[in-house]
């Protein structure tokens, strides 16, 4: 099994002079799993965004390695899947559409045709994969993000607000994710769900004196 390491040094991020969180501190390895908690305001997204590159941290680091060779941030990426309410999808194409061209855009390497049906089947949109996505319903849509999130198994799955607007089904569906990466890759769950929160390990609650676990 391959082996990955996230490390977060001391993260603190400001916006406009004004502190969102200070010296987050933490280190997940392949199997590990890390409950990212706090109050509305307290940066949950905004550290997620740091993880995934989206954003810059205002101080600190955060360090990416495969298999003990450092992953420099333009191929983070490739390592990452990512399920949030700030992920833009495309009513003008198919839920089939939406997946290709966003693997697409996150990596050169074209997806394989079976790898794409074989993720719609398993997220369960693969009898509406032709239909545009302007005719699906909210949840119909947080099951396409989890399609976009684990189509190329990535080594880290980050999941923000993970069981937003989905029904027993989906949440069921969203389950069987998290085991699954728990057993080969590192899981990292932003939420303030109480049962959620149980899925993670370790643990980071923002707007603490001590941000870091």
């Amino acid at each position: 099994m391959s082996s990955v390491t996230l490390t977060l040094n001391a993260v603190s991020k400001e916006f406009s002079r004004r502190s969102i969180f200070r010296d987050v501190s933490a280190t997940l390895w392949t199997g590990e799993s890390l409950i990212i908690a706090g109050r509305n305001g307290s940066g949950k997204s905004t550290l997620v965004k740091i993880i995934c590159g989206l954003l810059t941290p205002s101080k600190g680091s955060i360090s990416y390695s495969f298999d003990e060779k450092v992953i420099d941030q333009e191929n983070v990426r490739n390592h990452i899947g990512l399920v949030s309410p700030y992920l833009q999808l495309y009513d003008e194409f198919t839920g089939k559409e939406n997946l290709e061209l966003l693997s697409q855009i996150r990596s050169d390497r074209r997806i394989d045709d079976r790898r794409v049906d074989e993720v719609l089947k398993e997220v369960g949109l693969w009898e509406r994969r032709n239909d545009f996505l302007r005719t699906y319903s909210s949840g119909m849509r947080q099951r396409l993000k989890y399609a976009f999130a684990i189509i190329h198994k990535p080594d880290i799955l980050i999941l923000d607000e993970p069981t937003s607007n989905l029904d027993a089904d989906g949440i069921a569906m969203v389950k069987r994710q998290v085991e699954g990466q728990k057993r080969g890759g590192i899981l990292i769950v932003a939420t303030n769900d109480a049962e959620e929160s149980t899925w993670g390990e370790k643990r980071i609650d923002l707007g603490t004196a001590n941000a870091s676990r």
